[in-house]
């Protein structure tokens, strides 16, 4: 199973994504492999929230993908640890 650390929010210039985040993949995985699997992710209240892996950020050259959730994420989850799963 593949763990990575929440890095921050997806964001442009003048906009913050509250529901998609940064995950920096840990260990040595093809991280294109990645895409379409389930991440978990906890808060220090012990709040789960579920994502998928919707794409590679910057061509998967640092080991970066970025998660969408469907519940907003608090930003208390950054710097945290994200579990992925299988996408069944």
């Amino acid at each position: 199973m593949a763990v990575g650390i929440v890095l921050g929010y997806r964001r442009g210039s003048n906009t913050q994504y509250v529901n998609q985040v940064y995950i920096r993949v840990v260990g040595n995985y093809n991280v294109h492999s990645l895409v379409g699997r389930r991440v978990r992710v906890v808060d220090g209240y012990g709040n789960a929230y579920l994502g998928r892996v919707v794409r590679v950020h910057a061509r998967g050259r640092n080991g970066v993908v970025i998660a969408t959730f469907s519940r907003n994420v608090p930003g208390q989850v950054i710097g945290r640890e994200a579990l992925f799963y299988s996408s069944s």
